[in-house]
């Protein structure tokens, strides 16, 4: 068999692991606050949102496009170089993941691309302009824009109910949630499934499979939106436990707020082509409906975590997109990347059995927030 293609073959298998974890890692995004009210049963709600994030990712493709030829020269790329950010993507959403700690899955993939890029091509081959416009600012405006909405949003609900009985407002809202929920799943199927659908992209250049100017094929969107569905309906429920219970208590107006407000700021996103964070969104518009709320309490000490965390993507995964190219670079060869992907496999193994000890799942994801991700006792684990 021929060397490129067994190689060209890992790479795409290594994309689809990072989007089936974008998808479990961002399920938090959409449902997190549906969960955390009460208004969709757990997984009912992984279910809707594995659906709508299927459908999604057939709505637009301007975020693959960005993904495939705006964050480096593609003349320069190789497959080596796009498994190798991958795999400091892959690296993140794990590590963070284990963590509980809501992070972009979109910045840690371009952060291991442009890593990995600097060690093989230098800072030529990386669009440093393009970045600035299209990820760094976004990256900043975005879950600022998104507090802004939902405080707005979450104090008009609550002034314009005022004088609706407090049964009768909760069960409006946590119908409406179910509405918002959707929107905020589906958005994220346009913006995020779309970056493996890129990186793929770029994958087929560098190998010479596709030409630099031809568009995403149909094999490739299919299977990166069955890839981030699958990961959705497994449920990441230690980010959602985080982003559900950990910020602030959030009651269902809080909710709809926070949702609708996430909903359109991703949408906004997707039709101009930004791939944004929607972790940063999310987290953004839970933060506003806290603030929205007369008396509700912001934990700052937990965003100011998901903050850090969020300074260090960029660098972090840059960084094991470097190392990773420069490990397979040294084997040489598909050998080199068969050797780095088994080492990725065994660690991420390792992690998964290390989360095992303190499960989080479907039956504990709402317990009461005592500080700590994995704090309530161990149960029997029904999902990942």
């Amino acid at each position: 068999m021929d060397a490129n293609l067994v190689l060209l073959a890992i790479v795409v298998v290594t994309a689809l692991s990072f989007d089936f974890t974008n998808g479990f890692h961002d399920t938090a995004n959409a449902m997190a606050t549906s969960i955390a009210t009460g208004a969709l049963r757990p997984k009912v709600a992984v279910a809707l949102s594995a659906v709508l994030n299927f459908v999604g990712a057939f709505l637009s493709l301007k975020v693959a496009a960005t993904i495939a030829t705006g964050i480096v020269e593609t003349g320069a790329v190789t497959l080596t170089v796009v498994f190798a950010g991958l795999v400091g993507g892959l690296a993140w959403n794990l590590v963070t993941w284990y963590f509980g700690i809501p992070s972009s899955s979109s910045h840690a993939l371009i952060g291991g691309v442009v890593g990995a890029t600097l060690i093989s091509a230098g800072a030529s081959a990386v669009k440093g302009a393009e970045i600035v416009s299209h990820v760094l600012v976004p990256a900043v405006l975005a879950p600022l824009a998104a507090i802004l909405v939902a405080t707005v949003g979450t104090y008009l609900v609550y002034v314009l109910t005022a004088k609706v009985p407090g049964k009768v407002r909760d069960r409006g809202f946590k119908y409406g949630q179910i509405g918002s929920a959707s929107l905020v799943s589906l958005a994220h199927g346009t913006n995020d499934a779309q970056k493996t659908m890129g990186i793929i992209t770029l994958a087929l250049i560098a190998s010479g499979a596709i030409g630099k100017d031809a568009g995403t094929p149909t094999w490739v969107i299919a299977t990166s939106a069955t890839a981030i569905a699958l990961g959705t309906y497994l449920g990441g429920w230690r980010v959602i436990r985080t982003l559900g219970k950990g910020l602030t208590d959030i009651e269902t107006p809080q909710g709809f707020a926070a949702e609708s407000s996430s909903a359109a700021v991703i949408f906004a996103s997707s039709h101009f082509g930004f791939p944004l964070s929607t972790t940063h969104v999310c987290t953004g518009s839970v933060i506003g409906s806290g603030i929205g709320k007369r008396l509700a309490q912001v934990r700052w000490h937990v965003a100011g975590k998901m903050a850090a965390a969020w300074l260090i993507t960029l660098p972090a995964a840059g960084m094991v997109g470097a190392l990773a190219w420069a490990g397979a670079n040294l084997i040489g060869g598909s050998l080199g990347v068969a050797v780095v992907f088994l080492i990725a496999l065994l660690l991420s193994g390792g992690l998964y059995l290390a989360s095992r000890r303190r499960p989080v799942n479907a039956d504990n994801v709402n317990d009461e927030w005592t500080g700590r991700v994995a704090s309530v006792p161990a149960v029997r684990e029904r999902a990942a």
